[in-house]
């Protein structure tokens, strides 16, 4: 029998051991030995992090680390919200990696996979369990270093003076994001005396109100600028295009989610309140709609599909700023549709600039006609991406419509005629690029560069992933109603961690807004 919270660590210590053994291998002639190595270690975290998945239905898994209990020692946790992102990122991570494996072979090892490129992978897919995990804001911030420090290796791989340019500014961005959590962390201590998740749960409400709105405050905007939440994502659209195909699908689908992803679990379990929610919904409509204007506005299909990402990062914080059952679900459901989707969408763009040696759209033309195949593999994740039933993007912008109809304020309808409008300029910008790019002629010739059978193999795999995500949508939105209801009670949580302070964190007061009976059941079926 398997001891689940020993499990736990795995996800965080097998990639930075992998990566340490790795650097040691860093000689030429084993390559071949790092990709296989790298490969094992993932397909390890993914069958942890699926075993942590199916044990966190019976609720949260706590591990002590080094056996010193929680609050003194550091503590991982793992519950369904967590262990359902950390599945999605390591199959997603899996399946870019070989992705680029089967690019590097095709391209006679020129440029990448270089002796670097494994270790900073599975860094990058340490900090981003790390910090899917962790149970503490310290914690947290040491898995966004990790994130920093292996991204900046990735996004500048090459060593072209374009990707060190946008590397430089990534490096800065992600510095003052880290500066100001490092700042909310030290001001959370000073005034509550720790910076475990659970005992800030009972500790927090304690405090002056307005001490806890400049912790909440400084929280957000650290976790806003990773999560690239408008207007602190100007970085992202420059930073992202110009990195590898690999490099910039992986950081499209989980980068960003890390940021959200931290904004969730402390708008829950933190500030319960909801004294900002009115405010994070009007960055969510600003979100959305400004996002989706620069994308429109884009000649280059990498930078319109980043500009798509800023977009929809707005319909995640429109389900945080409802603070309500059907609101957080969706947006759980939303970030594990959309990881999948905007990945898969830059592995597809990766086979247009192979094959044509270009991404501008006033360059490209009659791509259908020459490739079918890649045509095919482009369509049907862009209307996922545009929300066309019955795709899981659209069940998941309906969850947020109804729960913001369910509420029925005037700002709840003003979110959905922003979420509706982003949906239809969404499908205008991802169908202009399928009539520039595949369906018109080109203006001039382009080359017809052959695409590797395996990048173009996985590819299709995460086309059916997306596929498969509307398959079992159903289930999935049980568990993320389930998920929600876990986030919103934060009793579990609490009593799990600190089981001292059972009797106390049953007591206190669940996330409750205006829906504490609210329907999951009618959120279901869609």
């Amino acid at each position: 029998i398997v001891n689940l919270n020993v499990l736990l660590a795995l996800p965080v210590v097998l990639p930075m051991l992998g990566a340490g053994i790795l650097l040691l291998l860093s000689a030429k002639r084993f390559r071949f030995l790092q990709f296989i190595a790298t490969i094992g270690v993932l397909s390890l975290v993914l069958a942890a992090a699926i075993a942590l998945l199916i044990g966190s239905l019976d609720g949260p898994i706590v591990l002590n680390m080094g056996g010193w209990a929680a609050p003194v020692g550091i503590v991982l946790v793992a519950d369904k919200l967590s262990t359902l992102l950390l599945v999605t990122s390591v199959t997603v991570t899996l399946l870019v990696l070989l992705y680029s494996v089967f690019q590097g072979v095709a391209d006679g090892d020129k440029g990448a996979p270089s002796a670097i490129y494994y270790p900073a992978f599975l860094l990058l897919s340490a900090g981003v369990s790390n910090a899917f995990l962790s149970g503490d804001l310290f914690n947290i911030y040491v898995g966004f270093e990790l994130l920093l420090a292996s991204s900046f290796v990735l996004i500048t791989m090459g060593g072209t003076q374009e990707r060190m340019r946008t590397g430089t500014v990534y490096v800065i961005v992600s510095l003052v994001s880290s500066m100001v959590f490092l700042v909310a962390i030290g001001l959370t201590y000073a005034a509550a005396g720790t910076v475990n998740l659970a005992q800030l749960a009972l500790r927090l409400p304690e405090l002056d109100q307005g001490i806890q709105m400049i912790l909440q405050v400084l929280l957000l905007i650290g976790f806003a600028i990773k999560a690239a939440i408008f207007p602190l994502s100007a970085w992202l659209p420059d930073s992202y295009p110009t990195a590898s195909a690999p490099v910039t699908a992986v950081f499209a689908g989980l980068l960003t989610k890390v940021g959200i992803y931290a904004i969730i679990r402390t708008q829950t379990l933190l500030f319960p309140d909801g004294a900002l929610n009115d405010v994070l919904a009007w960055f969510a409509v600003a979100a959305m709609l400004v996002g989706i204007l620069g994308a429109v506005a884009q000649k280059d299909i990498k930078r319109l599909l980043s500009f798509t990402l800023v977009s929809h990062m707005g319909y995640m914080v429109w389900g945080v700023a409802l603070g309500s059952t059907g609101g957080f679900s969706s947006t759980v459901f939303y970030a594990v549709h959309h990881i999948t989707v905007q990945t898969t969408l830059f592995l597809v763009v990766g086979l247009i600039e192979r094959r044509t040696g270009t991404t501008s759209m006033s360059k490209l033309g009659s791509l259908a006609a020459g490739t079918p195949l890649i045509a095919a593999l482009y369509l049907i994740p862009a209307l996922n991406l545009a929300g066309i039933p019955p795709m899981s993007g659209f069940l998941g912008k309906l969850g947020l419509m109804e729960a913001s109809a369910h509420r029925g304020t005037g700002l709840d309808w003003l979110l959905i005629a922003a979420g509706i409008i982003t949906s239809i300029l969404t499908l205008y910008a991802v169908i202009r690029v399928w009539n520039m790019a595949f369906w018109q002629e080109a203006p001039d010739p382009l080359p017809e560069n052959d695409c590797p059978k395996g990048m173009i193999g996985i590819a299709a795999t995460l086309v059916a992933v997306t596929l498969g995500l509307s398959v079992i949508a159903n289930p999935l939105r049980h568990f993320t109603d389930d998920t929600a209801v876990e986030l919103r009670a934060r009793a579990p949580y609490i009593a799990t961690v600190l089981p001292q302070e059972g009797q106390r964190g049953e007591g206190i007061s669940p996330n409750v807004t205006d829906d504490h009976m609210e329907e999951p059941e009618g959120g279901n079926d869609e």
